[in-house]
């Protein structure tokens, strides 16, 4: 598959692997690549920008509100929604009109949002002014990763990007995270909360706008965890599965094979003691299981 029609197949990319297989790095090359096929991309990350901003060459942290990573800032529009001439000297979009966009979403904050967006802005700032949105926000199972993926189905279904990818918590939390709006409609007999949930579910369940991609490295550990994984999104989600990425893999090299002792004789050079030669072969072996079969 071409890495510019995976990003045009889905509007919500879940990014999901074991910590420490790259799926940050590989959060940052996807939102870079579909900015270059001329995506308008968005980033969010859940509880902190994390390692997102050093990736993108900046020193400062974002939150809440949306930043600008690279490309330049979408061109103003009317009230038609056709593009204003821009002011003398002002960036514009490359001919691409690529860029990625990043954000922080938190449950406490997707709260406050909604209450407000409900009307309820006085119960908010009474929530803050007393200390009782923890109490709030953990009072129901499952209400805060509902909250978290409710944000994200608000931007998937305003449009606010042509693609949204989701640095999603590691596996070992992340299926627990994606299916617990399933548990809350269980749960919940009626009302917004529940109507919430729905709307999740629905969005994770439709491949035409969302589904996963699992990252590993080519090792024993992280791959039998993503592979009990996709069975779990699969079977508890329904979430629909895209390609997997095994990061760390090097191009092959000739000559690994080789005995170290055969190889010196070969160049020229005096055999190394046994003791190099067995960090050699240890060294060779290594680079061996981590070249693209």
């Amino acid at each position: 598959m071409e890495l510019e029609a995976f990003c045009r197949q889905s509007r919500v990319v879940v990014v999901l692997g074991k910590g420490g297989v790259g799926k940050t790095t590989l959060t940052a090359a996807l939102a870079l690549a579909g900015a270059r096929a001329g995506l308008d991309v968005l980033v969010v990350a859940l509880d902190d920008s994390g390692d997102l901003p050093a990736l993108f060459g900046r020193a400062e942290p974002f939150g809440y509100d949306e930043v600008l990573l690279a490309g330049c800032p979408k061109e103003p529009e009317d009230d038609a929604g056709q593009p204003q001439e821009a002011a003398p000297g002002a960036p514009r979009t490359g001919p691409a009109g690529g860029r990625v966009r990043a954000r922080v979403v938190t449950s406490r904050a997707a709260l406050l949002e909604y209450l407000d967006d409900h009307g309820l802005r006085r119960v908010s700032r009474r929530l803050v002014d007393s200390g009782a949105l923890d109490v709030v926000s953990t009072a129901i199972p499952g209400i805060e990763e509902v909250l978290v993926l409710g944000k994200v189905k608000q931007l998937e279904r305003e449009r606010r990007a042509d693609l949204i990818l989701l640095d999603a918590p590691a596996t070992g939390h992340a299926v627990t995270f994606l299916s617990s709006s399933e548990g809350l409609v269980d749960a919940a007999r009626g009302g917004p909360l529940r109507q919430q949930a729905e709307q999740v579910v629905e969005l994770l369940s439709d491949p035409t706008r969302c589904q996963a991609l699992l990252v590993t490295l080519p090792e024993e550990t992280p791959v039998n965890e993503l592979v009990e994984a996709a069975y779990r999104l699969e079977d508890e989600v329904g979430v629909a599965l895209g390609p997997v990425v095994v990061n760390g893999c090097y191009p092959e090299l000739e000559g690994l094979e080789t005995d170290p002792a055969v190889a010196a004789r070969a160049a020229q050079e005096p055999e190394p003691d046994a003791s190099y030669s067995g960090r050699l072969r240890r060294a060779a072996e290594f680079r061996l299981a981590k070249r693209v079969p």
